[in-house]
């Protein structure tokens, strides 16, 4: 039984990533910042078989040769670990784009001292593909497709900007130094909350059904479900056909059609009601999942599914 090393152990998908190699019989290594920081760490302590299978262990995504020890030895490393909706401010360098490209840098730097490994499952994102002037005209967007990055400076979209640089990078590197490479391009993830806290994606869709934020984003952007984001993972880890770069996303949709879908099946939140005046994000596009389907992934799950799994989760810790 194969040995994985999941970077950024406390993140959305590396979180329910674990708990599923776990229960598959792994063992499994994680990394995280702090490992003692229960209150951060503590709930995949409650996973079933940690206590025989899972170590934590501390690394730092912008430490040149943090990664060396937590995948040396291992069979695959899934990195999944980059900051994901931080502000937006004059530090985007520092918090965003640096940890971003310079941590996948580190990591696969640490992956090619370590003659174990047979496969990296790098997570990017839809982001480096759908931010283009042509998104709308060369729709259905697949694995061929690139963001463009001056596009992505035009509109300040520097997550984007981010995942682009970083996913290029690790192609050229794993070219470079023989890695086999696998991309997840995962579209924006929504599911039932496994964490004590929401973070990220999820964080901002609490925000929104709360009405917390004083308006909702003008994205129209792919949706897809925690669980097929994290069978894809599997999948382009154990598949011997997966390669390149694989697309895992649902239907899309603008945030105007997520929230009209919501206030009808749970009419008693105060929703977001006035929409940003943010330009570059609400292009109408597709996306071609076909690749990853034919691989032997389930067709996706519907966007009401994603929805209901997530509020259901928000309802059950008390945080709606």
């Amino acid at each position: 039984m194969p040995e994985y090393c999941v970077t950024g152990g406390t993140g959305y998908i590396a979180a329910y990533l674990i708990k599923s190699l776990l229960e598959r019989g792994h063992t499994v290594r994680t990394t995280v910042r702090n490992p003692g920081d229960d209150g951060k760490v503590g709930f995949l302590r409650e996973f079933e078989g940690t206590k025989e299978r899972l170590k934590i262990m501390k690394a730092d995504l912008m430490v040149e040769g943090s990664f060396d020890e937590a995948v040396n030895g291992v069979d695959g490393v899934f990195h999944t670990a980059a900051p994901v909706l931080v502000p937006y401010d004059d530090n985007v360098q520092a918090t965003l784009i640096d940890p971003c490209i310079k941590g996948t840098l580190n990591v696969l730097n640490s992956c090619s001292k370590a003659s174990s490994i047979k496969r990296v499952v790098l997570t990017s994102s839809c982001s480096s593909i759908r931010y283009r002037d042509d998104a709308t005209d060369v729709s259905p967007l697949n694995e061929s497709h690139w963001s463009d990055l001056e596009y992505c400076k035009r509109y300040n979209l520097w997550y984007p900007y981010a995942k682009t640089v970083a996913e290029k990078e690790a192609w050229r590197v794993a070219e470079e130094k023989g890695i086999d490479l696998v991309v997840v391009n995962p579209s924006f993830v929504v599911g039932p909350l496994l964490a004590p806290q929401p973070t990220s994606s999820i964080l901002l869709v609490l925000a929104i059904v709360k009405g917390l934020r004083g308006e909702y984003p003008n994205f129209t952007v792919g949706f897809v479900h925690i669980d097929d984001v994290v069978a894809a993972h599997i999948l382009a880890m154990e598949a011997k056909k997966a390669s390149g770069r694989l697309v895992c996303s649902s239907s899309v949709a603008h945030w105007s059609q997520i929230i009209s879908m919501l206030k009808s099946r749970y009419p008693s939140y105060p929703y977001e009601t006035k929409c940003s005046s943010q330009e570059g994000d609400n292009k109408p596009h597709s996306m071609d999942s076909s690749k990853i389907v034919e691989l032997g992934l389930p067709p996706p799950k519907s966007l009401e599914q994603m929805f209901d799994d997530c509020i259901k989760s928000f309802q059950d810790k008390g945080l709606l």
